[in-house]
């Protein structure tokens, strides 16, 4: 059930980023829904699910945007393995770390997009894109994320819910 919903989110997200919420552009900025997805499903329900997720919408985003094939499934593919990692220390009721990750990966994402699709070229620009791309995309995800995040948290949520209530019943 975890693997349904994690697809469908996924799928949501990448619809709505790539064509809903490109027409609410702030300074040409859309937030990164993909982002909060994948950090998320890194946070409650693991590496693996982070990992994987991460990896597939990843190239999703390469075969439609990508310039080149596999940057955004590996960046991607590290936000989720890495908020995989503190899983373990979320608290029921905490809001605070998810929000910090979510932050963290948009920031840590839009620096590795920098380094490996305009350093590497030569566009040495960085305070540049740093004040007009990067930053602003971190603000407009972290609004975002205030209300997605909790829709993602309470999904999963109802479906452990379901999932211990089916084992009880069995035993």
């Amino acid at each position: 059930m975890n693997f349904i919903a994690a697809f469908i989110f996924m799928f949501i997200s990448f619809l709505l980023q790539s064509t809903l919420l490109s027409q609410f552009t702030v300074g040409g900025i859309t937030p990164n829904l993909i982002i909060i997805v994948t950090a998320s499903l890194g946070l409650l329900l693991g590496r693996r699910y982070g990992m994987i997720s991460g990896f597939v919408v990843g190239l999703i985003v390469d075969i439609f945007f990508g310039r080149i094939l596999g940057v955004y499934a590996l960046l991607y593919m590290f936000v989720g393995y890495l908020n995989g990692f503190f899983r373990k220390i979320l608290f029921p009721g905490d809001f605070k770390l998810p929000l910090a990750l979510i932050i963290g990966s948009d920031l840590a994402f839009g620096h590795f997009c920098y380094i490996f699709l305009f350093f590497f070229k030569g566009d040495f620009e960085y305070i540049y894109y740093l004040t007009s791309i990067i930053l602003p995309e971190v603000i407009y995800t972290t609004i975002i994320a205030i209300f997605y995040f909790p829709l993602i948290k309470w999904v999963f949520d109802k479906i452990k819910h379901h999932e211990e209530k089916d084992i009880e019943a069995i035993v």
